[in-house]
């Protein structure tokens, strides 16, 4: 028996869909409910299920957007297979088929955005890397002409592409909180200098890999988001969480780019500025989205799911 999925309706079309904010599985145990995942311990392993949850300046927002967990799944599933010979992930299968009781028996509903997944020591960092000027990074470029202390020069517009990928990590925050950009020394001294010069080059080689991939399908990846664990069996760094997804990453069309401002977005940014402009000041409670944005931003994680797995 499955507990606590709520639908709710879609007034800006009069249809019904179905919009998962949060789960409960009977005879599983009570789930960790992160931003946007509901994570059960099993263990050795973890069951990983996408929710339509979205949170935006790390509050979670009152509604859901349909359909939106099982783009992060899909499409984390796509750049977990396209980047493994860069380095290896926590993704053990995303059918729930293998997944052990009770998951296994609510196929139909875990289908899409569930992953059974390692559990890992998962490194107190989130691991940033920028191509492009844009976000958090520019706003603090237009302060201080550098990012996480790492100096840009003069002269930079908004969006401006970079001469080459840069790494700006960047806090873990605690649900609530804001993650606050941080520099790589302090990574150093956070998880040694060997393991963070590791996880340093590895994000940017993955960042490298997937804004090919990206260019080829006419998308630009602006900036993305990694985090990394310790593989409990092998104690070798792997890519855990999601990858390259629309709520990790900023994604714009290569067609419509033009440096100077911000840009047409295929990500959360989208939801991010319409926040802005109600006043709210990013603590608790958000704001509901209104019905329009809802549906806009639905669009544009179908359209990603679209691009990268073709569903």
């Amino acid at each position: 028996m499955v507990r606590a999925f709520r639908k709710k309706r879609e007034p800006s079309d009069g249809t019904i869909r179905k919009t998962v904010l949060s789960t409960d599985f009977i005879g599983s145990g009570k789930p960790r409910r992160g931003k946007v995942r509901d994570i059960y311990d099993l263990g050795e392993r973890i069951v990983m299920i996408a929710t339509d949850r979205i949170s935006a300046f790390d509050v979670i927002l009152p509604n859901g957007i349909p359909a939106k967990g099982e783009v992060l799944n899909r499409v984390s599933e796509f750049w977990f297979q396209k980047t493994e010979h860069i380095i290896p992930n926590h993704m053990i299968s995303t059918d729930p088929g293998d997944f052990p009781e009770p998951f296994g028996n609510h196929a139909e509903t875990l289908a899409g955005r569930s992953m059974l997944v390692k559990k890992t020591d998962p490194l107190p960092v989130e691991c940033v890397v920028r191509g492009y000027i844009s976000g958090s990074g520019w706003e603090e470029y237009k302060k201080t002409g550098s990012v996480c202390g790492i100096p840009l020069g003069e002269g930079l517009l908004e969006s401006q592409k970079l001469p080459e990928p840069i790494f700006t990590p960047s806090t873990k925050a605690e649900q609530g909180t804001h993650d606050e950009n941080i520099t790589f020394g302090k990574v150093r001294e956070m998880i040694g200098a060997e393991l963070a010069g590791r996880v340093r080059d590895v994000s940017i080689e993955i960042y490298t890999a997937a804004a090919a991939i990206a260019e080829e399908k006419g998308m630009i990846i602006a900036d993305t988001k990694f985090e990394f664990g310790i593989d409990r069996d092998t104690r070798e760094l792997i890519l855990i969480d999601e990858a390259l997804t629309p709520d990790s990453s900023r994604f714009w069309p290569r067609a419509d780019y033009a440096p100077g401002g911000p840009q047409t977005s295929f990500d959360k940014q989208f939801v991010r500025d319409y926040l802005k402009q109600t006043g709210w000041d990013r603590n608790p409670p958000a704001p509901e989205l209104p019905p329009e944005i809802v549906r806009k931003t639905s669009e544009k994680y179908l359209e990603m799911l679209r691009l990268f797995c073709g569903g």
